[in-house]
């Protein structure tokens, strides 16, 4: 299944992959370069549909875990000052999705929106330290039932030229649904309280709306 993001951009390359071999049926005479357009074409279709792909996943929502909102890999684990929302010590965890990756936001958790706002701004290769605060992104707060506010940050990357953001204050919504989607790769942070004990290890890869980011807990040493 494929996510709505994609559904003109996959029509578009469809076709265009469909004129360009039945052009090259008539303008191409060499028969093994004829055979290598047409296998070039192919495969940039096959990857805009492995990267517009919406895997479904059925959630079990529950209030004492955060689940990653996304595909990818973690990159940061650290303690930071997060300067637009709390203004406060936070316990920020970081996930590097690469364009081969499901690109899908979810819920990390289910709860209210508190905030959403989108920022323009650069396009930093996503693991640049500014990344997080100079790069176009979106920050989402989620009011929980017990973790209280946590905030996740869409950020676009060197090639993620367009975020989608489905948030909307005021909005009650469920652990794992649709969030959004960022198009062709870029990075996710959490903000999470400092009590909240996180689950998953630097480079560890996770899966949106399965892994266990982070459960109420004693503080990480």
């Amino acid at each position: 299944m494929f996510h709505k993001e994609g559904q003109k951009i996959i029509f578009f390359t469809f076709f265009l992959v469909v004129a360009g071999i039945v052009a090259s049926e008539y303008l191409i005479p060499i028969d093994w370069l004829k055979l290598v357009v047409q296998l070039v074409l192919f495969v940039v279709l096959i990857l805009i549909l492995q990267f517009f792909r919406n895997p479904k996943r059925r959630v079990t929502p529950s209030f004492d875990e955060l689940l990653a909102p996304v595909d990818g890999k973690v990159v940061v684990i650290e303690e930071v000052e997060e300067p637009e929302y709390f203004k406060d010590k936070r316990r920020q965890v970081s996930i590097f999705m690469s364009p081969t990756n499901v690109h899908v936001t979810r819920y990390p958790a289910s709860g209210v929106i508190t905030f959403s706002k989108y920022h323009p701004g650069k396009y930093l290769v996503a693991w640049h330290p500014k990344a997080s605060t100079d790069n176009e992104r979106t920050t989402v707060v989620l009011k929980t039932p017990k973790f209280g506010e946590v905030l996740y940050r869409q950020i676009a990357g060197a090639l993620a030229r367009r975020i989608v953001n489905y948030a909307t204050k005021g909005d009650q919504v469920i652990q794992g649904e649709d969030a959004g989607f960022i198009k062709f790769g870029s990075r996710v942070d959490l903000f999470l309280p400092l009590d909240a004990k996180v689950c998953v290890k630097l480079n560890q890869k996770v899966v949106g709306a399965r892994t266990c980011i982070a459960m109420l807990g004693d503080k990480d040493e």
